[in-house]
Protein backbone atom coordinates (compact mmCIF):
# COMPACT_ATOMS: atom_id res chain seq x y z
CA UNK A 1 0.00 0.00 0.00
CA UNK A 2 2.63 2.51 0.73
CA UNK A 3 4.86 1.64 -2.40
CA UNK A 4 1.32 2.37 -4.15
CA UNK A 5 0.93 5.79 -2.35
CA UNK A 6 4.55 6.68 -3.57
CA UNK A 7 4.02 5.84 -6.22
CA UNK A 8 1.17 7.85 -7.07
CA UNK A 9 2.72 10.71 -5.55
CA UNK A 10 5.13 10.63 -8.11
CA UNK A 11 2.78 10.41 -10.64
CA UNK A 12 0.83 13.58 -9.15
CA UNK A 13 4.10 16.05 -9.09
CA UNK A 14 5.34 14.55 -12.40
CA UNK A 15 1.79 15.02 -14.35
CA UNK A 16 2.20 18.78 -12.83
CA UNK A 17 4.95 19.62 -14.26
CA UNK A 18 4.16 18.22 -17.56
CA UNK A 19 1.10 20.63 -17.32
CA UNK A 20 3.13 23.56 -16.52
CA UNK A 21 5.68 22.53 -19.49
CA UNK A 22 3.15 22.58 -21.87
CA UNK A 23 1.33 25.81 -20.82
CA UNK A 24 5.18 27.92 -20.99
CA UNK A 25 6.62 27.61 -24.37
CA UNK A 26 8.62 31.08 -22.89
CA UNK A 27 9.67 33.15 -20.29
CA UNK A 28 6.30 34.98 -20.39
CA UNK A 29 3.84 31.98 -20.57
CA UNK A 30 5.92 30.72 -17.66
CA UNK A 31 5.57 33.59 -15.65
CA UNK A 32 1.47 33.80 -16.17
CA UNK A 33 1.17 30.28 -15.22
CA UNK A 34 3.06 30.89 -12.30
CA UNK A 35 0.66 33.29 -11.65
CA UNK A 36 -2.43 31.72 -11.79
CA UNK A 37 -1.17 28.92 -9.54
CA UNK A 38 0.20 31.10 -6.89
CA UNK A 39 -3.34 33.22 -7.03
CA UNK A 40 -5.12 29.76 -6.64
CA UNK A 41 -3.23 29.13 -3.44
CA UNK A 42 -3.99 32.63 -2.02
CA UNK A 43 -1.26 34.75 -3.13
CA UNK A 44 -1.79 38.23 -3.39
CA UNK A 45 -0.34 40.30 -6.20
CA UNK A 46 1.60 43.46 -5.08
CA UNK A 47 3.22 46.13 -7.66
CA UNK A 48 6.83 47.24 -7.36
CA UNK A 49 5.46 50.90 -9.06
CA UNK A 50 2.78 50.84 -5.69
CA UNK A 51 3.93 50.96 -2.01
CA UNK A 52 3.95 47.66 -0.29
CA UNK A 53 1.39 46.89 2.63
CA UNK A 54 2.48 43.79 3.93
CA UNK A 55 1.51 41.64 7.24
CA UNK A 56 3.08 38.62 8.91
CA UNK A 57 1.68 35.61 7.85
CA UNK A 58 0.48 36.67 4.34
CA UNK A 59 1.67 35.32 1.29
CA UNK A 60 2.85 37.78 -1.73
CA UNK A 61 4.25 37.98 -5.11
CA UNK A 62 4.97 40.43 -7.74
CA UNK A 63 6.49 40.45 -11.29
CA UNK A 64 9.03 42.23 -13.49
CA UNK A 65 8.74 42.80 -17.07
CA UNK A 66 6.04 39.69 -17.03
CA UNK A 67 9.48 37.40 -17.33
CA UNK A 68 11.07 37.26 -13.99
CA UNK A 69 8.19 36.55 -10.61
CA UNK A 70 9.28 36.67 -6.81
CA UNK A 71 6.92 35.13 -4.43
CA UNK A 72 7.08 35.24 -0.90
CA UNK A 73 5.23 33.96 2.40
CA UNK A 74 6.17 35.76 5.57
CA UNK A 75 6.62 33.64 9.15
CA UNK A 76 3.62 34.93 11.49
CA UNK A 77 6.71 35.44 13.76
CA UNK A 78 8.91 37.47 11.51
CA UNK A 79 10.29 40.94 12.39
CA UNK A 80 12.68 43.51 10.46
CA UNK A 81 15.85 41.88 10.17
CA UNK A 82 15.45 37.73 10.07
CA UNK A 83 16.32 36.00 7.17
CA UNK A 84 15.19 35.04 3.97
CA UNK A 85 15.03 31.28 2.27
CA UNK A 86 14.88 31.65 -1.09
CA UNK A 87 15.07 28.99 -3.59
CA UNK A 88 16.30 31.12 -7.22
CA UNK A 89 16.24 29.75 -10.36
CA UNK A 90 15.28 30.57 -14.44
CA UNK A 91 12.48 31.05 -16.84
CA UNK A 92 14.41 31.42 -20.33
CA UNK A 93 15.93 28.80 -22.25
CA UNK A 94 18.15 28.52 -25.38
CA UNK A 95 15.67 29.11 -28.33
CA UNK A 96 15.79 31.46 -32.02
CA UNK A 97 13.76 34.60 -31.41
CA UNK A 98 12.11 36.66 -34.74
CA UNK A 99 14.49 39.76 -35.39
CA UNK A 100 12.62 43.34 -35.30
CA UNK A 101 12.55 42.79 -39.09
CA UNK A 102 11.67 39.31 -39.63
CA UNK A 103 10.76 39.52 -43.57
CA UNK A 104 12.93 37.28 -45.60
CA UNK A 105 12.16 36.39 -49.22
CA UNK A 106 14.60 33.89 -50.71
CA UNK A 107 14.17 31.39 -54.07
CA UNK A 108 10.31 31.65 -53.98
CA UNK A 109 9.94 30.99 -50.24
CA UNK A 110 8.81 33.29 -47.43
CA UNK A 111 10.97 32.80 -44.30
CA UNK A 112 11.59 34.39 -41.42
CA UNK A 113 14.86 35.80 -39.71
CA UNK A 114 15.60 34.82 -36.59
CA UNK A 115 18.49 35.70 -33.76
CA UNK A 116 20.27 33.12 -31.89
CA UNK A 117 19.67 33.36 -27.85
CA UNK A 118 21.59 31.40 -25.59
CA UNK A 119 23.82 28.49 -26.08
CA UNK A 120 21.65 26.21 -28.23
CA UNK A 121 22.28 22.94 -29.73
CA UNK A 122 21.14 24.54 -32.90
CA UNK A 123 21.38 21.43 -35.47
CA UNK A 124 18.11 19.70 -32.86
CA UNK A 125 16.09 22.45 -34.30
CA UNK A 126 16.14 21.39 -37.75
CA UNK A 127 13.40 18.99 -39.30
CA UNK A 128 11.01 20.48 -36.12
CA UNK A 129 7.26 21.29 -36.34
CA UNK A 130 7.36 24.58 -34.83
CA UNK A 131 5.16 28.05 -34.50
CA UNK A 132 5.58 31.11 -32.72
CA UNK A 133 5.12 32.40 -29.11
CA UNK A 134 5.63 35.21 -26.65
CA UNK A 135 4.06 38.66 -26.09
CA UNK A 136 2.42 41.66 -28.37
CA UNK A 137 1.62 45.25 -27.61
CA UNK A 138 -1.70 45.65 -29.03
CA UNK A 139 -3.72 49.20 -29.71
CA UNK A 140 -6.82 49.36 -28.54
CA UNK A 141 -9.87 52.10 -28.90
CA UNK A 142 -12.73 52.04 -26.75
CA UNK A 143 -15.23 55.49 -27.04
CA UNK A 144 -12.63 57.21 -28.26
CA UNK A 145 -10.02 56.78 -26.02
CA UNK A 146 -6.65 54.86 -27.35
CA UNK A 147 -4.87 52.39 -24.69
CA UNK A 148 -2.03 49.65 -25.16
CA UNK A 149 -2.29 45.90 -23.84
CA UNK A 150 0.35 43.49 -23.19
CA UNK A 151 -1.02 40.40 -24.58
CA UNK A 152 0.68 36.71 -24.73
CA UNK A 153 0.33 34.58 -27.95
CA UNK A 154 0.83 31.39 -28.63
CA UNK A 155 -0.14 29.74 -32.31
CA UNK A 156 -0.38 26.19 -31.18
CA UNK A 157 -0.54 24.47 -34.93
CA UNK A 158 2.54 23.92 -36.67
CA UNK A 159 3.19 26.95 -39.06
CA UNK A 160 6.70 27.05 -40.06
CA UNK A 161 9.93 24.54 -40.44
CA UNK A 162 13.75 24.63 -40.88
CA UNK A 163 14.84 21.74 -43.56
CA UNK A 164 17.79 19.92 -43.09
CA UNK A 165 19.62 19.92 -46.63
CA UNK A 166 19.60 16.22 -48.72
CA UNK A 167 22.53 14.15 -48.06
CA UNK A 168 22.64 13.70 -51.94
CA UNK A 169 23.31 17.60 -52.39
CA UNK A 170 26.40 17.23 -49.45
CA UNK A 171 27.68 13.64 -49.43
CA UNK A 172 29.99 14.97 -45.93
CA UNK A 173 27.12 15.71 -44.16
CA UNK A 174 27.72 13.46 -41.84
CA UNK A 175 31.39 13.69 -41.06
CA UNK A 176 30.40 16.87 -39.25
CA UNK A 177 26.98 18.71 -39.74
CA UNK A 178 28.16 22.61 -39.96
CA UNK A 179 25.96 25.26 -39.16
CA UNK A 180 26.31 29.07 -39.73
CA UNK A 181 23.37 30.61 -37.79
CA UNK A 182 22.59 33.91 -40.16
CA UNK A 183 21.98 31.72 -43.39
CA UNK A 184 20.99 28.11 -42.38
CA UNK A 185 18.88 28.68 -39.23
CA UNK A 186 15.81 30.55 -41.00
CA UNK A 187 12.28 28.91 -40.45
CA UNK A 188 10.51 28.79 -43.26
CA UNK A 189 7.08 29.96 -43.60
CA UNK A 190 5.50 29.65 -47.01
CA UNK A 191 6.09 29.82 -50.71
CA UNK A 192 5.76 33.26 -52.21
CA UNK A 193 2.84 31.61 -54.67
CA UNK A 194 0.54 30.33 -52.11
CA UNK A 195 0.59 33.52 -49.96
CA UNK A 196 0.27 35.64 -52.48
CA UNK A 197 -3.01 33.36 -53.74
CA UNK A 198 -4.15 33.35 -49.67
CA UNK A 199 -3.89 37.08 -49.06
CA UNK A 200 -6.68 37.78 -46.91
CA UNK A 201 -9.00 39.97 -48.35
CA UNK A 202 -8.61 42.55 -45.77
CA UNK A 203 -5.64 42.79 -46.01
CA UNK A 204 -4.10 46.79 -46.36
CA UNK A 205 -1.32 47.42 -48.99
CA UNK A 206 1.49 49.58 -48.88
CA UNK A 207 1.05 52.82 -48.81
CA UNK A 208 3.04 56.07 -48.09
CA UNK A 209 2.36 57.74 -44.25
CA UNK A 210 -1.01 59.96 -44.37
CA UNK A 211 -1.78 59.08 -47.81
CA UNK A 212 -6.12 59.22 -47.54
CA UNK A 213 -8.19 55.68 -49.09
CA UNK A 214 -11.74 56.60 -48.86
CA UNK A 215 -11.61 59.75 -46.59
CA UNK A 216 -9.36 58.31 -43.99
CA UNK A 217 -5.88 58.81 -43.20
CA UNK A 218 -3.83 55.11 -43.25
CA UNK A 219 -2.08 54.54 -39.78
CA UNK A 220 1.23 54.44 -40.34
CA UNK A 221 1.87 51.09 -38.53
CA UNK A 222 0.51 49.46 -41.57
CA UNK A 223 3.56 50.63 -43.65
CA UNK A 224 6.15 49.88 -41.21
CA UNK A 225 4.70 46.18 -39.75
CA UNK A 226 4.33 45.21 -43.31
CA UNK A 227 7.30 46.41 -44.35
CA UNK A 228 9.38 44.57 -41.35
CA UNK A 229 7.29 41.30 -41.77
CA UNK A 230 5.69 39.31 -43.91
CA UNK A 231 1.78 39.99 -43.99
CA UNK A 232 0.95 36.68 -44.01
CA UNK A 233 2.59 36.63 -40.32
CA UNK A 234 0.86 39.69 -39.24
CA UNK A 235 -2.49 38.21 -40.24
CA UNK A 236 -1.76 35.09 -39.02
CA UNK A 237 -0.99 36.73 -35.77
CA UNK A 238 -3.61 39.19 -35.65
CA UNK A 239 -6.35 36.13 -35.88
CA UNK A 240 -5.01 34.96 -33.02
CA UNK A 241 -5.31 37.60 -31.07
CA UNK A 242 -8.59 38.70 -32.36
CA UNK A 243 -7.10 41.99 -33.48
CA UNK A 244 -6.46 43.66 -36.76
CA UNK A 245 -2.76 43.54 -38.19
CA UNK A 246 -2.36 47.33 -37.89
CA UNK A 247 -3.09 47.32 -34.38
CA UNK A 248 -0.31 45.15 -34.02
CA UNK A 249 2.59 47.75 -31.96
CA UNK A 250 5.18 45.31 -31.50
CA UNK A 251 6.02 42.27 -30.36
CA UNK A 252 8.91 39.41 -28.21
CA UNK A 253 8.03 36.32 -30.42
CA UNK A 254 10.45 33.50 -30.64
CA UNK A 255 10.61 30.35 -32.22
CA UNK A 256 8.91 26.76 -30.49
CA UNK A 257 8.97 23.23 -31.05
CA UNK A 258 5.16 22.30 -31.48
CA UNK A 259 5.63 18.86 -30.09
CA UNK A 260 4.12 18.39 -26.39
CA UNK A 261 6.37 17.17 -23.06
CA UNK A 262 5.54 14.04 -21.68
CA UNK A 263 6.41 10.78 -19.74
CA UNK A 264 8.57 7.99 -21.88
CA UNK A 265 10.62 5.72 -22.04
CA UNK A 266 10.13 1.81 -21.91
CA UNK A 267 9.12 1.87 -17.98
CA UNK A 268 7.91 5.04 -18.33
CA UNK A 269 10.74 6.81 -16.46
CA UNK A 270 11.64 9.73 -18.24
CA UNK A 271 10.45 12.91 -19.33
CA UNK A 272 10.66 14.33 -23.15
CA UNK A 273 10.35 18.11 -23.35
CA UNK A 274 11.90 20.95 -24.04
CA UNK A 275 13.15 24.02 -21.79
CA UNK A 276 13.67 21.60 -18.99
CA UNK A 277 16.32 23.48 -18.36
CA UNK A 278 15.01 25.09 -16.57
CA UNK A 279 11.49 25.22 -16.10
CA UNK A 280 11.75 21.94 -14.43
CA UNK A 281 14.14 23.73 -11.40
CA UNK A 282 11.22 26.48 -11.77
CA UNK A 283 8.22 24.26 -11.18
CA UNK A 284 9.63 22.25 -8.55
CA UNK A 285 10.76 25.10 -6.32
CA UNK A 286 7.12 26.84 -7.04
CA UNK A 287 5.45 23.77 -6.25
CA UNK A 288 7.15 23.07 -2.94
CA UNK A 289 6.62 27.42 -2.21
CA UNK A 290 3.25 26.70 -2.31
CA UNK A 291 2.98 23.20 -0.73
CA UNK A 292 4.74 24.37 2.21
CA UNK A 293 2.50 27.47 3.13
CA UNK A 294 -0.76 25.83 2.11
CA UNK A 295 -1.86 25.25 5.29
CA UNK A 296 -2.84 28.11 8.03
CA UNK A 297 -0.58 26.35 10.53
CA UNK A 298 2.53 26.62 7.97
CA UNK A 299 3.60 30.03 8.50
CA UNK A 300 2.50 30.05 12.40
CA UNK A 301 6.10 29.40 14.02
CA UNK A 302 8.24 30.87 11.03
CA UNK A 303 10.43 33.99 11.69
CA UNK A 304 11.63 34.11 8.30
CA UNK A 305 10.44 34.91 4.91
CA UNK A 306 9.84 31.60 2.39
CA UNK A 307 11.01 32.94 -1.15
CA UNK A 308 11.00 31.91 -4.88
CA UNK A 309 12.47 33.78 -7.60
CA UNK A 310 12.27 32.95 -11.05
CA UNK A 311 14.47 35.43 -13.34
CA UNK A 312 14.73 35.77 -16.85
CA UNK A 313 17.92 36.47 -19.15
CA UNK A 314 20.10 33.60 -17.27
CA UNK A 315 20.83 31.75 -20.87
CA UNK A 316 22.72 35.38 -21.22
CA UNK A 317 24.42 36.71 -18.48
CA UNK A 318 21.49 37.93 -16.45
CA UNK A 319 22.31 41.29 -17.22
CA UNK A 320 19.26 42.97 -17.77
CA UNK A 321 16.56 44.83 -15.48
CA UNK A 322 15.06 41.49 -14.95
CA UNK A 323 17.84 39.22 -14.67
CA UNK A 324 19.47 37.85 -11.67
CA UNK A 325 22.25 40.60 -12.00
CA UNK A 326 19.71 43.42 -11.68
CA UNK A 327 18.44 44.96 -8.08
CA UNK A 328 15.17 42.29 -8.67
CA UNK A 329 16.22 40.49 -5.16
CA UNK A 330 18.21 43.04 -3.20
CA UNK A 331 14.80 45.24 -4.05
CA UNK A 332 12.35 42.71 -2.80
CA UNK A 333 14.42 42.24 0.57
CA UNK A 334 14.94 45.72 0.95
CA UNK A 335 11.31 46.41 0.95
CA UNK A 336 10.47 43.68 2.66
CA UNK A 337 12.37 44.55 5.54
CA UNK A 338 11.37 47.98 5.63
CA UNK A 339 8.15 46.80 5.86
CA UNK A 340 8.63 45.77 9.59
CA UNK A 341 10.88 48.18 11.10
CA UNK A 342 12.77 51.00 10.71
CA UNK A 343 16.26 49.28 11.69
CA UNK A 344 18.73 50.71 8.67
CA UNK A 345 20.63 48.14 9.33
CA UNK A 346 18.05 45.82 8.95
CA UNK A 347 18.62 44.64 5.52
CA UNK A 348 22.38 43.66 6.00
CA UNK A 349 21.21 41.79 9.00
CA UNK A 350 18.38 39.71 7.23
CA UNK A 351 21.28 39.07 4.37
CA UNK A 352 23.54 38.11 6.68
CA UNK A 353 20.67 35.39 8.14
CA UNK A 354 19.62 34.50 4.69
CA UNK A 355 20.32 31.54 2.33
CA UNK A 356 19.80 30.89 -1.40
CA UNK A 357 19.70 27.32 -3.14
CA UNK A 358 20.50 28.46 -6.77
CA UNK A 359 18.82 25.50 -8.67
CA UNK A 360 19.68 24.92 -12.10
CA UNK A 361 19.49 21.49 -14.35
CA UNK A 362 22.82 19.79 -14.06
CA UNK A 363 24.58 17.07 -16.62
CA UNK A 364 23.62 13.58 -15.90
CA UNK A 365 26.22 10.94 -17.09
CA UNK A 366 26.06 10.11 -20.98
CA UNK A 367 26.67 6.40 -21.64
CA UNK A 368 27.91 7.20 -24.94
CA UNK A 369 30.11 10.19 -24.02
CA UNK A 370 31.58 8.68 -20.01
CA UNK A 371 34.88 10.53 -20.23
CA UNK A 372 33.14 13.47 -20.57
CA UNK A 373 32.79 13.20 -16.67
CA UNK A 374 35.18 13.22 -13.90
CA UNK A 375 35.73 9.66 -12.70
CA UNK A 376 34.54 10.34 -9.05
CA UNK A 377 31.46 13.11 -9.81
CA UNK A 378 28.92 11.08 -12.52
CA UNK A 379 25.77 12.21 -11.71
CA UNK A 380 22.86 9.43 -12.63
CA UNK A 381 19.23 9.59 -13.53
CA UNK A 382 17.16 8.63 -10.70
CA UNK A 383 20.30 9.74 -7.82
CA UNK A 384 18.61 13.07 -7.07
CA UNK A 385 19.22 16.40 -6.22
CA UNK A 386 22.92 17.32 -7.86
CA UNK A 387 25.10 19.48 -5.62
CA UNK A 388 27.43 21.75 -8.02
CA UNK A 389 30.91 22.38 -6.49
CA UNK A 390 33.33 24.62 -8.77
CA UNK A 391 36.88 25.97 -6.83
CA UNK A 392 37.06 28.72 -9.07
CA UNK A 393 33.36 30.23 -8.23
CA UNK A 394 31.54 29.01 -11.12
CA UNK A 395 29.08 27.57 -8.26
CA UNK A 396 28.71 29.60 -5.01
CA UNK A 397 28.42 26.58 -3.59
CA UNK A 398 30.89 26.16 -0.34
CA UNK A 399 31.30 23.45 2.52
CA UNK A 400 29.10 24.78 5.14
CA UNK A 401 26.20 25.72 2.67
CA UNK A 402 26.76 22.21 0.74
CA UNK A 403 26.22 20.77 4.14
CA UNK A 404 23.03 22.47 4.89
CA UNK A 405 21.45 21.01 1.94
CA UNK A 406 22.88 17.42 2.26
CA UNK A 407 21.56 17.69 5.94
CA UNK A 408 18.42 18.49 4.89
CA UNK A 409 18.41 15.01 2.12
CA UNK A 410 19.73 12.84 5.00
CA UNK A 411 16.53 13.69 7.88
CA UNK A 412 14.65 12.97 4.69
CA UNK A 413 16.08 10.17 3.42
CA UNK A 414 16.44 11.63 -0.13
CA UNK A 415 19.17 10.55 -2.43
CA UNK A 416 21.74 13.34 -2.91
CA UNK A 417 24.95 13.64 -5.63
CA UNK A 418 28.12 16.06 -6.28
CA UNK A 419 29.25 17.35 -9.66
CA UNK A 420 32.61 18.69 -10.70
CA UNK A 421 33.59 19.09 -13.84
CA UNK A 422 36.67 17.75 -15.22
CA UNK A 423 39.81 19.87 -14.72
CA UNK A 424 40.29 20.08 -18.76
CA UNK A 425 37.05 21.40 -19.59
CA UNK A 426 35.40 24.52 -19.33
CA UNK A 427 32.46 24.88 -16.82
CA UNK A 428 28.99 26.28 -16.72
CA UNK A 429 27.86 28.72 -14.11
CA UNK A 430 24.52 29.95 -12.91
CA UNK A 431 22.50 32.77 -10.91
CA UNK A 432 24.59 31.41 -7.80
CA UNK A 433 27.34 33.09 -8.04
CA UNK A 434 25.76 36.15 -9.45
CA UNK A 435 23.93 36.62 -6.27
CA UNK A 436 26.07 35.28 -4.34
CA UNK A 437 28.45 38.40 -5.22
CA UNK A 438 25.87 40.40 -5.41
CA UNK A 439 23.50 40.68 -2.49
CA UNK A 440 26.19 38.90 -0.47
CA UNK A 441 24.06 35.87 0.41
CA UNK A 442 25.09 32.61 1.45
CA UNK A 443 24.51 30.22 -1.69
CA UNK A 444 23.79 26.51 -2.74
CA UNK A 445 24.19 25.39 -6.39
CA UNK A 446 22.14 21.88 -7.25
CA UNK A 447 19.84 20.84 -9.70
CA UNK A 448 18.16 17.61 -11.61
CA UNK A 449 20.54 15.37 -13.44
CA UNK A 450 19.44 15.38 -17.31
CA UNK A 451 20.63 14.67 -20.56
CA UNK A 452 20.53 16.50 -24.30
CA UNK A 453 20.83 19.89 -22.34
CA UNK A 454 20.28 23.37 -24.58
CA UNK A 455 18.83 20.53 -26.93
CA UNK A 456 15.21 21.74 -28.26
CA UNK A 457 14.31 18.41 -26.84
CA UNK A 458 16.37 17.40 -23.48
CA UNK A 459 15.37 14.33 -20.94
CA UNK A 460 15.35 13.46 -17.41
CA UNK A 461 13.98 11.18 -14.93
CA UNK A 462 10.75 11.00 -13.40
CA UNK A 463 11.80 9.88 -9.94
CA UNK A 464 14.41 13.08 -9.58
CA UNK A 465 11.29 15.61 -10.00
CA UNK A 466 9.90 14.21 -6.72
CA UNK A 467 13.02 13.54 -5.15
CA UNK A 468 13.64 17.49 -5.93
CA UNK A 469 10.32 18.83 -5.11
CA UNK A 470 10.40 17.28 -1.95
CA UNK A 471 14.16 18.65 -1.14
CA UNK A 472 13.17 22.24 -1.75
CA UNK A 473 9.81 21.64 0.36
CA UNK A 474 11.51 20.18 3.26
CA UNK A 475 13.85 22.94 2.79
CA UNK A 476 11.44 25.59 3.57
CA UNK A 477 9.69 23.72 6.08
CA UNK A 478 13.23 23.54 8.46
CA UNK A 479 15.74 25.79 7.06
CA UNK A 480 15.22 27.93 10.25
CA UNK A 481 15.56 25.23 12.80
CA UNK A 482 18.55 23.73 11.11
CA UNK A 483 20.65 26.99 10.38
CA UNK A 484 20.30 27.88 14.29
CA UNK A 485 22.55 24.75 15.05
CA UNK A 486 25.19 25.80 12.74
CA UNK A 487 27.80 28.06 13.33
CA UNK A 488 30.74 29.74 10.97
CA UNK A 489 31.33 33.60 12.12
CA UNK A 490 31.14 33.71 15.38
Amino acid sequence: MAKEEAQNEVSSVVSDLIDFLNASPTAFHAVDEAKKRLRSSGYEQVSEREDWKLEAGKRYFFTRNYSTIVAFAIGKKYVAGNGFHVVGAHTDSPCLKLKPVSKVTKGGYLEVGVQTYGGGLWHTWFDRDLTVAGRMIIREEKDGSVSYSHRLIRVERPIMRIPTLAIHLDRGINDGFKINTQSHLLPVLATSIKAELNKAVTENGPVETGFQIDGDKVNERTTNNSSKHHSLLLQLLASQIGCKPDDICDFELQVCDTQPSIVAGATKEFIFSGRLDNLCMSFCSLKALIDATSSVSSLEDETGVKMVALFDHEEVGSNSAQGAGSPVMVDALSRITSSFGPDSKGLEKAIQRSFLVSADMAHALHPNYMDKHEENHQPKMHGGLVIKHNANQRYATNAATSFIFREIATNHKLPIQDFVVRNDMGCGSTIGPILASGVGIRTVDVGVPQLSMHSIREMCAVDDVKHSYEHFKAYFQEFSHLDAKIVVDI
